[in-house]
């Protein structure tokens, strides 16, 4: 927006050169599995003969070298662009299917190199030239071949592959499905392990949908300041088990790669006792990393609720002795108040 309000037509354009975009290109689905075995190929082949039963035109443009019996009857079913045979490896003939042009093209196993004279160096980049052309491309990959993955996968299995896709493509995916089946008998994979890989990839296909959310927000020029992930609020006081709360903030923001943040609304009357168990505490949300704010207000809610909205915060994190009187029966508790006014944003309570 300019100065008097109006939209900046440079903005303006890019808006409109984006949707151009975006309408032109084929659509891309993706099925993530955490690990081998989890039946991402079968998913893939089921849901390409059911798009081409409703009738959708769908072929089938590369699958892996050992196709598993249970995918035979699937197959057999869907049309197959036969790959090219660069050096010894079936290569996907990008030629072949854009002269086909289907409407939907099915390719399992996205992470493969091509051989040198191939079209691409990579087979993610013919899947582009597909798109680009208005093919859309169901695909399938696993979470260890990922390349921004890979530390956290040798981490995790002490291996790492070596040909890889760059998450920057996985996060232009219109959709990204995890295949959340438990893997096959053969699997050699420990069950934490599968745990970590598991709980992994839904973490990223989360933030897929974040950055598609932030991408839908831009194209139609509506602003988000604070993003889609969360930004947790523990408010400590002397007598609240802070340790406890800031723990629990700090493992929810980590997961969902968000911030915390701990604040403490000035009281009168503070014991000797009141002030050292404060600068205990706020040693403790310093050592969490959180933004560490010290406020001041009459009123100690409506403090914290407009501190949590100019922050953008979406969780509030609060300690809470369960013991009532005879006056907060009757008027209601200052948590009451919190979570009757804190519209929108969600209030975890931590008995005190």
């Amino acid at each position: 927006m300019d100065k008097e309000g109006r939209r900046d037509p440079e903005a303006l354009l890019r808006t409109v050169e984006a949707a151009e975009r975006a309408a032109r290109r084929g659509e891309l689905k993706i099925f993530l599995g955490y690990a081998s075995g989890v039946g991402k190929s079968f998913r893939l082949f089921d849901e390409g003969r059911r798009r081409r039963e409703r009738g959708e035109d769908v072929v089938v443009v590369a699958m892996q070298p050992e196709v598993p019996s249970e995918i035979d009857p699937l197959l057999r079913s869907l049309e197959i662009i036969p790959t090219r045979n660069v050096a010894g490896v079936p290569v996907i003939d990008v030629g072949a299917v854009l002269q086909r042009h289907p409407r939907v093209g099915l390719v399992d196993g996205l992470a493969y190199d091509n051989p040198p004279g191939s079209r691409h160096r990579k087979r993610y980049e013919d899947v582009e030239e597909l798109l680009e052309a208005g093919v859309s491309v169901l695909t399938s990959i696993n979470l260890e071949y990922i390349a921004e993955e890979q530390e956290f996968v040798r981490s995790v299995l002490g291996t790492a592959k070596s040909e890889t896709v760059p998450e920057e493509f996985i996060d232009r995916a219109d959709e990204v499905v995890v295949v959340d089946a438990p893997p096959d008998a053969d699997t050699r994979i420990e069950s934490t392990q599968l745990s970590q890989l598991r709980q992994r990839a839904l973490l990223l296909t989360a933030d897929v949908v974040d950055r598609q959310l932030e991408a839908y927000l831009g194209l139609h020029g509506v602003q988000s300041p604070w993003g889609t992930q969360e930004r947790i609020l523990v408010c400590m006081t002397p007598r609240a088990n802070a340790a406890k709360m800031l723990a629990s903030g700090r493992r929810n923001a980590d997961r969902f790669h968000g911030e915390l943040f701990a604040i403490y609304v000035l009281q009168e009357n503070l014991t000797p006792e009141d002030l050292m168990a404060l600068e205990r505490n706020v040693t403790l949300a310093r050592a969490q990393e959180a933004y560490v704010e010290t406020l001041e207000g009459k009123d100690a809610i409506k403090t914290i609720l407009e501190y949590a909205r100019s922050h953008g915060i979406t969780q509030i994190f609060v300690g809470h002795n369960l013991r009532r009187n005879w006056r907060t029966r009757l008027g209601g508790t200052p948590l009451d108040q919190l979570i009757r006014d804190a519209e929108g944003i969600d209030v975890r309570v931590f008995p005190q």
